[in-house]
C-alpha cells in the first residue's frame, strides 16, 4: 500500500490509497455514512456474499486479474443464494487470489476495495451517496492532475535555464 489521501463525502471521512499505482477506497470508512463504523464488517460480509455482488467481483477480476481462480470462482457463484452460505473478505481473496478488494488490520485498517469495485458498493450503501463519493474521488483525482502539470512545469522551466 501506497501513499493514502483523504476524501470527504456527505461528512465523512474516506481513506483512499495506491496499491500497483490503482486506487483502493477504504469501504470500512464509507460504511460510516450510512450506520457508523460498529456494524463495518457485517456489512461488508452480507453485501460479499450477495450472488450479484459476487458476479460483479468475479467479473472484475476475470477483466484485469491474469491469476484469478475462475474455477473458485465458479463454486461460490453456486453456493451463493444458499441460506447456508457465508462469505469474507478474506475467504474471497485466498480462494480465488482475488486483487480488487482486501482487508487490511492494525491502526490504519479496514476493507480496501479498487475504485470500479468500491463506487459499486457505494450504490449499496445508496445512490446518492455513490454519487457524492464519485464527484469527490473525481475532484482528488483533478487536484493530483494539476499538481503533476505544475511539477512538470517547474522541471522542464528548470531544466530550460
Amino acid at each position: 500500500m501506497g501513499k493514502t489521501s483523504i476524501i470527504k463525502v456527505q461528512g465523512v471521512d474516506i481513506a483512499i490509497s495506491k496499491c500497483n499505482n490503482e486506487d483502493y477506497i477504504c469501504l470500512t470508512d464509507m460504511i460510516k455514512a450510512k450506520d457508523g463504523e460498529n456494524r463495518a464488517a457485517d456489512i461488508i460480509k452480507n453485501w460479499i456474499r450477495n450472488k450479484s455482488t459476487l458476479e460483479f467481483l468475479g467479473t472484475w477480476e476475470t477483466f484485469y486479474n491474469p491469476n484469478f481462480k475462475v474455477v473458485e470462482f465458479d463454486h461460490f457463484r453456486r453456493e451463493a443464494g444458499l441460506p447456508t452460505f457465508t462469505m469474507s473478505v478474506n475467504n474471497w481473496v485466498d480462494k480465488t487470489n482475488a486483487i480488487g478488494i482486501f482487508s487490511k488490520q492494525g491502526r490504519y485498517g479496514g476493507t480496501y476495495a479498487h475504485k470500479d469495485i468500491a463506487f459499486e458498493f457505494g450504490s449499496a450503501i445508496s445512490p446518492v451517496f455513490k454519487l457524492y463519493l464519485i464527484k469527490e474521488f473525481q475532484r482528488l483525482k483533478e487536484i493530483e492532475n494539476n499538481q503533476y502539470n505544475l511539477e512538470w512545469n517547474v522541471k522542464r522551466v528548470l531544466l530550460k535555464t
